[in-house]
């Protein structure tokens, strides 16, 4: 792959997927919006959904990777070169960070209707329900791992008739880790999706806007990576030399 077209699909791709997901966590919970308080399953399903639109976007270019998490596992697991990974990483965070903006200006005069500064950060990143910072950690790489060592699946020679569907198997694979596992912390599993528009929340001149929560920031970094590593480590020495499909 070229590593110019790795780095414009990343950008459009994670771009697209933060633009529909942080836009969708806005329109439920900024003030006025038509969409406000319609719930977790429209968060998870719009998420999923994101998901689907930034794969079909940078699939074919890229393979789709959104997420340094997925480019760190599939540099490990042998897949692409550390110089392609810095392309995918700047990239990735790039487009994270165009698609924060986005949000911000289609809901532009919903920012001074809604006095809640916790739920405008919420817009663009993760929180914990419950404050426990290993406990939280335990969740972002969990649900991490079970993100990356299923699209290891979904993407192996086994699996053949998943991987002819294209976008869609990665879709439901998000909707139900963020249905299942995502009510402890919001399933960030990925870095740039949640870094990326903290630090735009940081930047932009947000009405009412209060701290960014820099002191939990590192948990929705910290936890996909070694969920990630973990995820990569276990799929090359079970699914790959136990099984045998090498």
């Amino acid at each position: 792959m070229d590593n110019a077209q790795i780095f414009v699909a990343e950008v459009l791709g994670t771009g697209a997927l933060v633009l529909l997901g942080d836009a969708v966590v806005a329109g439920v919970l900024l003030n006025r919006s038509k969409a406000q308080n319609s719930g977790w399953i429209v968060i998870t399903t719009a998420w999923a959904f994101a998901v689907f639109v930034g794969v079909l976007i940078a699939g074919p270019f890229s393979g789709a990777h959104l997420n340094p998490a997925v480019t760190l596992g599939v540099l490990l697991a042998g897949g692409i070169t550390f110089d392609q990974a810095i392309v995918y990483w700047a990239a990735e965070m790039l487009g994270a960070f165009i698609g924060a903006v986005l949000v911000f200006l289609h809901y532009y005069p919903h920012w001074s209707e809604t006095e809640d500064a916790d739920l405008k950060l919420a817009v663009y990143s993760t929180g914990p329900a419950i404050r426990n910072t290993p406990w939280n950690f335990w969740s972002e790489f969990l649900g991490t791992f079970v993100l990356m060592f299923v699209i290891f699946i979904i993407g192996g020679p086994q699996a053949q008739g998943l991987a002819a569907l294209g976008p869609l198997p990665v879709a439901f694979l998000v909707l139900v880790i963020g249905l299942s596992l995502g009510g402890t912390t919001g399933y960030a599993i990925n870095p740039a999706r949640d870094l990326g528009p903290r630090i735009i929340h940081a930047i932009l001149p947000i009405p009412g806007k209060g701290d960014s929560d820099w002191s939990y920031s590192w948990v929705p970094v910290a936890g996909p990576v070694v969920g990630g590593i973990l995820a990569a480590l276990v799929y090359n020495a079970v699914w790959v030399n136990m099984i045998g499909l090498k």
